[in-house]
């Protein structure tokens, strides 16, 4: 444990994987994330989601409950809804003051999660992100490809984050449950935060990070244009999600503008100098324009509005449960829970 851990304030901590095919993983990570926490002083769980894998994860899973006991939860979605899904299905199911999230291929280090812990209490953050500067992975696939897509996040969405792909995150309960996540936006959680708190309190820290031993890794270079898709709805609902009228109405006028000096000039060519313009292609280039501008200004914000309220309005999830064993009986591990001002 970390010295500085006796001073820290009471707290309950809850630990959230999403795992899916690491059946060659599965029990090492929950031996590891135990054995990190074993002296924790605390009241932790591990909350496990097992999005819909289909190797066996899920019977390992089971498994290291019943070894460690019930402060250690599975939950099983219907099947793969992918890792935002998943880390929303742990938010949802967390029962913490605080949430750590890592991943379930054994490339993050739980020993880092105390210290961590420590550092986010001790700078005062609602937010400490895992930074993975000494980096196990390949060069051209991984790490290349990472380099360039933070440096873009991190200039267009001002968020002062290295790596905004390390799963190994500290949150404030004030934060994560707050946060909606869904589409493939676990990429841009320290920049999604940034909606929901200052980005000051946004902080980063450096940790280990070790290479993957068994299975695949489920990431390769077509993730990039996944990335880049993404990155365009974060820009926008960080810039724009209150006023989403200003974003297309900005392409609405422009576009409207183009096709309206179009028609200005075409009309002063009829009846100033009494030219024909019917045939004119400038004319059907003009009117086009004038209607996407009508398309831009309303299609585009109901859309974007209807999407929003629509995972927004607490009635919808981007997953669905299968199961989580017994919840009623779940404990936590560590000293009795004490209360903390979020």
């Amino acid at each position: 444990m970390s010295d500085h851990e006796p001073t820290l304030p009471p707290h309950r901590l809850s630990v959230v994987v999403p795992m899916f095919n690491e059946r060659d993983n599965a029990a090492e990570m929950v031996d590891r994330v135990c054995g990190a926490l074993a002296g924790y002083a605390h009241p932790w769980e591990l909350v496990l989601v097992d999005d819909g894998s289909s190797d066996g994860t899920p019977g390992e899973l089971r498994a290291a409950r019943a070894r460690h006991g019930d402060h250690v939860r599975v939950l099983q979605l219907q099947r793969n809804y992918g890792q935002t899904a998943a880390l929303q299905a742990g938010f949802d199911a967390a029962r913490g003051d605080l949430a750590v999230t890592l991943d379930g291929d054994l490339q993050n280090d739980p020993r880092d999660i105390p210290i961590m812990v420590a550092e986010l209490f001790a700078r005062d953050l609602d937010l400490l992100v895992g930074w993975r500067r000494r980096r196990r992975d390949d060069v051209l696939v991984r790490k290349v490809p990472s380099w360039l897509a933070n440096r873009l996040i991190r200039r267009l969405t001002g968020v002062s984050v290295h790596d905004y792909g390390c799963a190994l995150k500290v949150f404030r309960a004030t934060v994560f449950r707050r946060l909606q996540l869904y589409g493939e936006m676990h990429r841009f959680i320290a920049a999604w935060a940034a909606t929901v708190t200052r980005p000051d309190r946004i902080g980063e820290m450096e940790v280990r990070h070790h290479a993957r031993t068994h299975g695949r890794s489920k990431y390769g270079l077509e993730r990039t244009f996944k990335v880049m898709l993404d990155l365009v709805a974060v820009f926008f609902f960080m810039r724009y999600r209150t006023k989403p009228v200003h974003f297309f109405g900005a392409i609405g006028f422009l576009v409207g503008g183009l096709g309206t000096a179009a028609l200005v000039y075409l009309a002063g060519v009829k009846f100033l100098l009494g030219e024909d313009i019917g045939g004119r292609p400038l004319l059907l280039v003009a009117v086009v324009l004038v209607l996407a501008a009508l398309q831009f200004v309303t299609t585009g914000v109901a859309m974007e509005l209807m999407a929003r309220t629509y995972f927004e309005s607490g009635q919808a999830t981007s997953y669905l449960l299968r199961q989580d064993p017994e919840p009623e009986k779940a404990t936590w591990a560590g000293r009795p829970a004490g209360r903390m001002e979020a």
